[in-house]
C-alpha cells in the first residue's frame, strides 16, 4: 500500500475510491506485483492475465477463468465492496475497547446481521500463529472465567438455571500466559481448569527452563519437575512479592472483560476464540505502532483464510 495512513478520516477518504481498495489489497497479497490466478496457481511472468477495466478484474490467458482481488482472501464470496471491508477492519483494529456490529451497520449502511459476519470474519484473520515458545522473559500464567454474573439475574432465573452461587458452571474457562520479555499474550478457550489441562498448554506454548509466575491455585502444583523455575503468590495474602506477580496477564483480563461487558455485552461461549483472537492482536500490537501499521499488518494476513456463515454458526459441524 502506496499511501501513509495515520488517521481514520484519511483512511475513509483513501478508500473511497474502488480502485484504490484494489491496489491496496493487491499489493500486500502480490508484493512482486504479479497477480497469481487461483485456479492455475500460476504467476503472470509464467501464465498472462490480463485486467478487464469495467468489471475490477483478472482474466487468466490459460484457463480463461476471471478472478477478483477478493478470491483466496476473507473476502471471497462477499458482495460488499471493499471499502466497507477495509473501513471495518481499521475500526476494529484500532478501537481500544472493540466495535460493536450495531456501530458498524450505522457507520456503513448495512444491516447489523452482515455487520455482525463482516466483523467475525475480520477476527478470523487476526489470529496469528506463533510457532515460537515463550520464555525470553518470565512468563506470567493465570486462568479466568467470562460469562453471566448470577448476582444479575433473577432469582427465579438463577434457581430455573440452576446456577451456583459462585456462577462458575454456566462460565467459560479461559487461559492467558504473557512473556514479560517480549510482552506478547496468548489466550485460549479452555474445557476446565484442572491441572491435566493447564499444564499440557504451558507445555504447549513455553519453554523448558522458563521463570514461570502463577497464583496460588493447585493447577499449577509440581511444575518443577516439569523443568521450570516456578514462583507463586498467594493472593490470599499478598500480590506482589518483588518481582513474582501476575499484575500484568490481570491487566490483559481487565481489557477483556471491560471489552465484552462495555461493547459486546453478551458473548456465546462458542464465539468467544474471534473475540480473544481480536483482543490479543490490540494488545501484542501496542508498542511501536501507530494505527495505519496495526491496520496494514492485519490487511496482510487476509490470504488464505476463510469463514463461511455455516462454519460460523455451527451448521457445517452439524451437517456432517
Amino acid at each position: 500500500m502506496q499511501a501513509k495512513l495515520n488517521t481514520l478520516t484519511e483512511a475513509i477518504r483513501y478508500f473511497a475510491d474502488q480502485q484504490n481498495c484494489i491496489d491496496a489489497v493487491a499489493a500486500l497479497r502480490w508484493p512482486d506485483g504479479k497477480p497469481v490466478c487461483p485456479k492455475c496457481n500460476a504467476a503472470e511472468g509464467e501464465r498472462k492475465h490480463y485486467w478487464l477495466a469495467t468489471q475490477k478484474r483478472w482474466k487468466c490467458y490459460e484457463c480463461r477463468k476471471q478472478f477478483s482481488v477478493k478470491v483466496g482472501t476473507i473476502f471471497e464470496d462477499s458482495a460488499l465492496p471493499l471499502d466497507v471491508w477495509l473501513t471495518t477492519l481499521w475500526m476494529l483494529c484500532n478501537c481500544k475497547n472493540g466495535v460493536s456490529s450495531y456501530e458498524i451497520g450505522r457507520a456503513t449502511g448495512i444491516a447489523q446481521k452482515s455487520a455482525w459476519f463482516v466483523l467475525q470474519r475480520l477476527r478470523h484473520i487476526l489470529k496469528t500463529v506463533q510457532p515460537v515458545p515463550l520464555g525470553n522473559g518470565p512468563v506470567e500464567i493465570d486462568e479466568t472465567f467470562i460469562g453471566p454474573k448470577p448476582i444479575n439475574m433473577h432469582r427465579e432465573k438463577r434457581l430455573a438455571l440452576k446456577i451456583a452461587a459462585n456462577g462458575y458452571a454456566e462460565k467459560t474457562a479461559v487461559m492467558g500466559l504473557l512473556d514479560r520479555g517480549t510482552r506478547e499474550v496468548r489466550a485460549m478457550v479452555i474445557p476446565n481448569v484442572k491441572r491435566t489441562t493447564l499444564q499440557e498448554k504451558i507445555l504447549e506454548h513455553v519453554g523448558f527452563g522458563s521463570t514461570v509466575y502463577t497464583d496460588g491455585w493447585p493447577g499449577y502444583d509440581r511444575m518443577d519437575a516439569m523443568r521450570y523455575i516456578h514462583e507463586t503468590v498467594n493472593h490470599a495474602t499478598e500480590y506482589v512479592r518483588g518481582e513474582v506477580s501476575t499484575q500484568a496477564i490481570e491487566n490483559f483480563w481487565s481489557c477483556l472483560k471491560r471489552t465484552l461487558t462495555g461493547t459486546y455485552v453478551a458473548v456465546e461461549a462458542f464465539h468467544l476464540d474471534l473475540y480473544l483472537n481480536e483482543q490479543m492482536y490490540r494488545f501484542n500490537n501496542r508498542k511501536d505502532m501507530n494505527d495505519g501499521k496495526r491496520f496494514t499488518k492485519a490487511l496482510s494476513q487476509i490470504s488464505g483464510k476463510r469463514l463461511t456463515w455455516n462454519q460460523l454458526t455451527g451448521k457445517e459441524a452439524a451437517s456432517r
